[in-house]
């Protein structure tokens, strides 16, 4: 058996530890712990707890030693926050950025609107839950202390839906987001029952609206708010995870935008911050999901006092906006998937847009895209770190970059 001493927190939520110069990862530990067991192949799978730091906590959730939603109920919440502040500094000193990185911004216990639940039938009915870490395991959690109450609640209509479609070999996902219509529930997987079961499940779960591998059944419009408008966003869609760090995304936006009359909104999806916007400002929303800017498009039809929204359906990754096309623009959010905008950045940098919104989900990508803004002539304003998935390693970053005059 070995004793090791954990030196610092993995990307994934792992202690790291360096034995014989090489990495052993330990889950389940935090750093300056001392811990034991049998070291396999790089990993101590069940870690004896020798001596354990100020930092360690009981988790709070009964289900946290099996289930794989949460890596981090054993760290405090101040720990936390600052280690994910401390991986935002470290991305951008790497790329040589010395910047003011402002507390990490958590969103509370029992905020998350959505959430993708596993299930597969069983002999006696079916299970439904979250994987345990490593493992095509179901880990059923129906006090979930991450997901709104609501949510948590829906367990009973997941393993309904596993019993109507799925099989005992293979699992489905279950998308279920909390609306303003009630819940709205997307599957992937399995086989969708006919048109009567289908709308029975639906009424018998008081669902605003299902869907299933492209059939659907909406009972009533399961809208979400973005400013005066509201959207019904197609299944599925993206959609921010808590209504707390959304506010806070915005809210950075918003500050970084300023009193821009004409806004090109990059990655826009169906209008979390277009239609906000649109409230000050002419706002062009460009995506590459059509589905997406048509429910962006009719949330801004029908709602009061908006200037006006133009969308354009647009590959950013294969097409991105030219200089000559932003050059109209007097502020730019960009807000791009975890691979970041490389190739859109440097046209923006290229066009000198004066003031850029910088949103993103992943502090490696984002500080490469910010330092080649720099270089171009950018300011980096203070950096918010923003934690809307609480008690895991994911982290999201906004910004403001000003142009040099």
């Amino acid at each position: 058996m070995d004793r090791i001493v954990i030196e610092r927190l993995g990307h994934q939520g792992d202690g790291i530890a360096s034995v014989d110069d090489a990495p052993v990862y330990v889950p389940g530990t935090l750093p300056g712990e001392v811990v034991e067991g049998d070291i396999e192949a790089g990993h101590l799978a069940a870690p004896r707890i020798v001596t354990p730091v100020p930092e360690r906590v009981s988790p709070p959730c009964r289900h946290a030693k099996r289930c794989g939603g949460c890596q981090l109920q054993h760290a405090a919440l101040d720990f936390t926050a600052e280690w994910k502040r401390d991986v935002v500094i470290r991305a951008l000193t790497a790329q040589g950025i010395d910047a003011d990185v402002r507390p990490t911004e958590t969103s509370p216990p029992q905020s998350r609107r959505r959430a993708t639940y596993s299930a597969r039938r069983t002999k006696k009915g079916a299970t439904a839950g979250f994987h345990q870490k490593g493992s095509d395991v179901i880990v059923e959690n129906p006090d979930c202390l991450v997901v709104r109450p609501v949510l948590a609640a829906a367990l009973p209509v997941v393993q309904a839906l596993a019993v109507a479609g799925a099989s005992r070999k293979a699992e489905i996902s279950v998308m279920v987001t909390d609306s303003d219509g009630g819940l709205d529930i997307a599957v992937r997987g399995g086989k969708a029952p006919g048109p009567v079961d289908f709308a029975e499940l639906a009424q018998a779960h008081d669902l605003a609206r299902l869907s299933w591998e492209g059939e659907t059944l909406t009972r009533r419009p399961p809208l979400q708010r973005f400013g005066r408008a509201q959207v019904s966003p197609p299944p599925g869609a993206f959609l921010q995870a808590t209504a707390e760090g959304e506010a806070a995304l915005l809210d950075a936006v918003r500050a970084a935008v300023g009193d821009a009359a004409r806004v090109a909104d990059l990655f826009a999806g169906c209008g979390t911050f277009t239609l906000p916007l649109a409230e000050t400002a002419e706002v062009t929303a460009l995506e590459s999901d059509a589905a997406m800017l048509e429910a962006l498009d009719r949330g801004w039809r029908h709602a009061p006092g908006l200037r006006k929204v133009t969308t354009q359906t647009r590959d950013l990754f294969r097409n991105p906006l030219l200089p000559d096309e932003l050059q109209r623009f007097d502020a730019v959010v960009i807000d791009p998937p975890r691979a970041g905008a490389e190739a859109q950045i440097a046209q923006i940098a290229r066009a000198r847009v004066p003031r850029v919104a910088h949103l993103s989900c992943n502090p490696v990508t984002f500080a490469r895209d910010t330092a080649a803004l720099i270089a171009a002539g950018y300011t980096l304003g203070p950096v918010r770190v923003i934690d809307q998935f609480r008690w895991s390693t994911h982290v999201e970053l906004a910004a403001t970059l000003v142009l040099e005059t």
